[in-house]
């Protein structure tokens, strides 16, 4: 079980005050909202949430960080968990789900703040594991299932398996070169079990 990171980094000095965090934090979500991640400023939430700046950096180091913990508060929606008989029609359904959620304009905020992210902040990991890693290891059940009842090899690499289904959405998002929907979804997962499938349409080789 992976550890929970609180992504608001223990300030030092005086107690902060959750009256101010959840109003920085609301006047940072409402920017964002306004003109967009990549534009937000220490100097425009201060103004906003009627604050000092040093008050929002007790909290965190820059406006990036900020920017990931408005978005970290509020939660993308996640699949359902319900399973049914047929395990590679609920990675599927799954899959779209994804791409659904992150074609959306919360989603597009979420994938540039994730490449513009510095990778090894306390923030970073929490966001990641939060926005990405929770729809991978679902993904990772459902292929488990579909392993247990003959209908995915045995001898794949999971973690492989699961890039080559989850990359191509974070890919084309970010390239913007082609349409990110429902189709998309259906194509990713139906071209990647004729590689992980237990039986290859020979027709496709």
């Amino acid at each position: 079980m992976s550890r929970h990171i609180d992504p608001s980094p223990r300030p030092r000095g005086r107690p902060r005050s959750t009256k101010a965090r959840t109003a920085i934090l609301k006047s940072a979500h409402d920017l964002m909202a306004e003109l967009g991640p990549g534009r937000l400023t220490i100097e425009a939430v201060a103004a906003r949430a009627g604050v000092g700046k040093p008050t929002i950096y007790r909290y965190w180091a820059n406006a990036q960080e900020l920017a990931m913990a408005a978005l970290l508060e509020q939660k993308l929606p996640q699949a359902s968990s319900r399973e049914t008989p047929s395990p590679l029609d609920d990675l599927e359904r799954q899959v779209i789900h994804v791409v659904t959620v992150f074609s959306g304009r919360r989603g597009r905020q979420v994938t540039q703040m994730m490449a513009a992210s510095e990778a090894d902040s306390e923030v970073s990991k929490a966001f990641r594991n939060q926005v990405i890693m929770g729809s991978r290891e679902q993904g990772r059940a459902i292929l488990e299932r579909a392993q247990a009842l003959g209908l995915v090899r045995t001898d794949l690499d999971m973690d492989v398996a699961l890039d080559l289904i989850y990359g191509p959405i974070f890919y084309r998002l970010l390239a913007g070169h082609a349409a990110v929907d429902a189709a998309f979804a259906t194509d990713i997962v139906r071209t990647a079990l004729k590689g992980l499938g237990t039986i290859v349409d020979r027709r496709t080789s």
